[in-house]
Order: structure tokens, then sequence, then C-alpha cells
């Protein structure tokens, strides 16, 4: 599928700020399942930008507004290409045991991933949920899948439970919360289990006349990869109970939200307060509107 994806944030403050400083994390990858053609970047008002990679791969790209402004805006646009790559049947057949001892192995790459994190602690609520699931015999692909069924049926999409600051044992408690909430929870629940998990930032399609509607559209979305045996990352959607496919686009990877926020920044001077609005616009493009890059 073939979609062109405008996110623009905007930030308003009460009084001109002498200073604004920016971090993001608003540039799509090409990976296997997604090919990146045209982006564009406005920032209003307009600054120099500086780029990087960081700690898990992700492009970053910061600026600073170091003179007087009462408003700041930034508008990311890009088309991408996305397709379904297919995860093997021996990959999602091995035993949850055998995930284990094979990811032994590769205990530096995926060691930040099987660690609790910021927004992820091992909260001791969580110990005993965290038991009916991913026992040794059962197969990895089915057991994950389990989990994420789980998620979706017992717990209510709600945007006013909670707010980025929520823990995960007031979540599950209250069995409600939004996309980043669902990840958050999964994502404790397999690395309790010694299952490596990342979070996925990233976007979804909202609706389809073929498969209907995805839930969480609204902004970015937030969903979870699980390493398989071989190196794969499968991803799985608990806030839509579906494994990721074609509409979905990865924006970033880390261990939760705090890796992977699209826009992070601070302001100084005048300023008492800042109001910000986030919109997120994912529209699907006829087959030629793409040309991805070489």
């Amino acid at each position: 599928m073939r979609f062109e994806i405008r996110h623009t944030t905007r930030y308003t403050y009460d009084y001109p700020a002498s200073e604004s400083v920016c971090e993001l994390r608003l540039r799509i990858p090409d990976l296997p399942s997604q090919s990146v053609g045209k982006r564009t970047l406005r920032i209003d008002p307009p600054v120099p930008v500086l780029a990087f990679d960081d700690f898990f791969g992700n492009r970053v790209e910061g600026f600073s507004v170091y003179f007087k402004h009462g408003r700041l805006s930034v508008e990311s646009v890009t088309r991408v290409e996305t397709r379904v790559v297919p995860v093997s049947r021996a990959q999602l057949e091995a035993t949850v045991g055998e995930t284990r001892q094979i990811a032994n192995s590769r205990t530096r790459p995926l060691f930040p991933f099987l660690q609790p994190s910021y927004y992820v602690p091992f909260a001791p609520s969580l110990w005993e949920p965290a038991r009916r699931f991913f026992r040794s015999s059962e197969e990895i692909g089915a057991a994950a899948l389990k989990l994420n069924k789980w998620i979706y049926r017992n717990f209510r999409y709600d945007p006013a439970a909670t707010e980025i600051s929520t823990p995960v044992d007031q979540v599950f408690a209250e069995r409600a919360g939004v996309c980043q909430d669902f990840a958050h929870i999964m994502l404790a629940l397999c690395r309790m289990n010694r299952v490596a998990a990342r979070y996925v930032s990233g976007y979804i399609e909202p609706g389809d006349p073929d498969t209907g509607q995805l839930v969480g559209a609204a902004a970015t979305h937030a969903w979870v990869e699980v390493w398989l045996p071989g190196g794969t990352w499968w991803g799985l959607d608990p806030t839509n109970n579906q494994v990721a496919g074609d509409r979905h686009v990865v924006l970033a990877v880390g261990r939760d939200y705090a890796d992977v926020a699209p826009v992070r920044g601070r302001f100084k001077g005048g300023a008492v307060r800042q109001t910000m609005d986030v919109a997120v616009r994912v529209k699907r493009l006829r087959a030629s509107g793409v040309r991805p890059s070489a």
C-alpha cells in the first residue's frame, strides 16, 4: 500500500519564549516492510536542523530556535510504500524455551529489550498474571498471539483514562488506557517472562473498506515487536488484536515511549505555559503516488 503521512505539531506560548530546543523522531525509516519516497520537514520559524542516529538506530533531527517567538510549528510529510513481510513457520513454531535459549546467545543486542525500563517497570502486581503466559513448551508465535488477544479483550480503549505518566500497574488495575499503555503492558508481561520485546512508534491507516476501522490513528500509534529465533522482530498490535501489516508504518523503536517520543523539547524565557496541538493524517495514495527511494 502507498500512503502520504502528514504529522503536524504546533506549540503556542502565553508570552514569547526566548529559546526553544527540540528533538524529533519523525523520519520514517526504510525497512523490509516499507520504502520511503519524498519527505519534507517544515519548521516555523525556520531554523537549521542537525541529524544523528540514536542508540536504537532511529534518525533524530534536532534544532534550536534561539530568538523570541510566540509559536512553533513542526510538520513532517512523507510518502511511503508498505508491504507484508512473511515470517517463517519455523520461527513461529519454535518453543518459548528454545527462543529463550537462542536469545541467551545474543545477550548484547537483546539486553535492553529484556530489562525493565522507565515506563515498563516490573511492577509487583504484574508477577502473578505474568505467569499465565509464555510457558516453556508453548510455541512462541502462539504464545505471543495469546497475550496480544488477551490485552485486546480485557482492556478498554479510553483516551481519558490515562496520561503518559500513568504507571503500568495502575493501567493494569483499571483495565483502561490507550495504545501506548497496552504496548507497555504487553512489553512488561513479555520481559517478565524473559521474552525480548520492543516498543514501536508509528502510524496506522484508520479505515479500510475490506478490513474495517483500526483504533489509534488520531496521532502516532504504538505496538510491540517480539523477537523470534532467526533475528526477526515480529509486530503485534494489542490495541487492534492484529499482526502488524501493510496498514502499519514504523516510525521508531525503543524500550518504551521514552525512547521514541516523536517531538520532545524545552523552552525558556518569559513564557509560563505552552499549548501543544498534534494532528496526524494518513492518506492512502494511488499506485503511482509514491516513488520509493533507491
